[in-house]
């Protein structure tokens, strides 16, 4: 399993005491027939004692790096586990699941703030006896800043800077001029590192709360995107249920709706004539209307495009349609193309014969129009469609809205330019005939 940086400083914290402590003893006690006195050793021996004790103690008491209890409470919370028959090991709340382990956060406890006053004390005597405890005063450097506040941690780190300096200038106190001159260079550079270290030290702080401050801002922006992306899904679900209701209802409309309008004319038209053979056409238009009529309604189920499409380009079909309405109806009806004819998208193709399907049946049924005339217009890239009649006309500010009972007319023709890009204008005044246009963007077939 890899170690991470967090779990190795929490072992240095764990054990590096006692490791230094017993480097600088070995090393000490080579040199103290040098530099000590039989004295100082009997001194310099209870004082690593006291540390050794102290140690221990703090290792024990110490609060987990991790963020967990220290461990002789967990040690004890174990054992009240075990003897009422829970499961041995370390719950959440022992720390497991805390996350890796790191450096304790700055201020610590009363607990580790009179560990480091007394390590310090310990550790400075120490040097004053034999330079070469140092190794062991060192720990200063890397634990005021974890046990200490700001301001007390400063002055930890510079106690320890003159713990250092002592010794690195040969000994506590300074014996001569020289070394109390080269303590105090020592001492300054000690202590000048150690201010711009623990600068940098909290600089790196501020920004790694800066950056934990930016992943939550960032863990909270997903949140809320998720939130609304859900939103959006549904709303995309409910406007393409509403959109298809439109849909089939406008294809309805413009299939069963106008073919049962023909299918009604014809059969009126044969109650009305005592001609056999003219109601004999009259009824054979009006079962033909009606079988287009029910192939129509099915393909307008399926989404496909219409029956006059299956085989034919839009301007034939415009052409085969105009024809028909003109037979049925009796109106002079004529059709014209205009510009370079190109084959259009399907979904395009549609629209337009939809338009003018639904444009010829308002001039037949509302205008009582004896002349009409379409034209289909390839600009570019643009199509446009344009159904003329002279019927009696009307003002298109005085529309009514469409209710549940009638067609859809002038909206559904709006409504069809518009699932595609385009657009559709009335001009029509009472008296004066009507003209409809439709504009879509040429979208070619692939």
């Amino acid at each position: 399993m890899t170690t991470t940086l967090e779990e190795r400083w929490a072992q240095f914290f764990r054990y590096g005491p006692y490791l230094l402590l017993g480097l600088a003893t070995l090393i000490s006690a080579a040199t103290a027939d040098l530099l000590m006195t039989p004295r100082e050793v009997r001194v310099a021996a209870a004082l690593l004692l006291a540390s050794l004790v102290l140690q221990v103690w703090w290792s024990r008491a110490a609060p987990r790096p991790d963020g967990g209890k220290p461990e002789k409470q967990e040690k004890q919370e174990r054992q009240e586990r075990q003897e009422k028959g829970k499961p041995e090991g370390r719950t959440a709340e022992s720390g497991v699941g805390a996350g890796p382990a790191v450096p304790m956060p700055s201020g610590g406890s009363v607990a580790g703030r009179v560990y480091f006053t007394l390590r310090t004390v310990l550790a400075f005597a120490l040097t004053w006896l034999n330079p070469f405890f140092a190794i062991y005063a060192c720990l200063g450097y890397f634990e005021a800043r974890r046990l200490l506040p700001t301001r007390a941690a400063r002055a930890g780190l510079v106690v320890t800077a003159v713990t250092m300096a002592g010794s690195q200038s040969g000994g506590l106190p300074p014996a001569s001029p020289m070394n109390w001159a080269a303590f105090g260079v020592l001492f300054a550079l000690n202590a000048a590192l150690t201010m711009v270290m623990d600068h940098l030290e909290t600089k790196e702080a501020e920004k790694a709360a800066e950056r934990a401050g930016t992943i939550t801002a960032l863990e909270e922006a997903l949140a809320e995107n998720a939130a609304l992306h859900a939103q959006l899904v549904v709303q995309a679900r409910e406007a393409g249920v509403a959109d298809e209701r439109r849909r089939l209802a406008a294809e309805i409309h413009d299939t069963i709706a106008q073919g049962l309008t023909g299918v009604i004319a014809q059969l009126q038209a044969v109650a009305t004539t005592a001609d056999p053979d003219l109601a004999r056409e009259h009824l054979d238009r009006a079962q033909a209307l009606a079988r287009r009529s029910l192939g129509e309604a099915r393909r307008s189920v399926q989404n496909l495009s219409p029956s006059a499409l299956e085989h034919d380009a839009l301007p034939e079909a415009l052409k085969k349609t105009v024809a028909e309405w003109a037979e049925r109806t009796g109106v002079d009806a004529r059709f014209t193309v205009t510009g370079t004819e190109e084959p259009l998208h399907d979904e395009v193709a549609a629209t337009l014969l939809r338009i003018a399907q639904e444009a010829l049946a308002n001039a037949h049924r509302h205008a009582g129009a004896t002349r009409a005339g379409v034209t289909l217009s390839y600009m570019g890239d643009e199509v446009t469609l344009d159904v003329r009649d002279d019927g009696r006309g009307f003002d298109p500010l005085a529309v009514p809205p469409r209710t549940g009972a009638g067609g859809f007319g002038l909206d559904g023709m709006r409504a069809r330019a518009e699932r595609i890009a385009g657009t559709v204008t009335v001009e029509s005044e009472p008296g004066h005939g009507t003209a409809i246009g439709a504009r879509v963007p040429l979208v070619r077939h692939d």
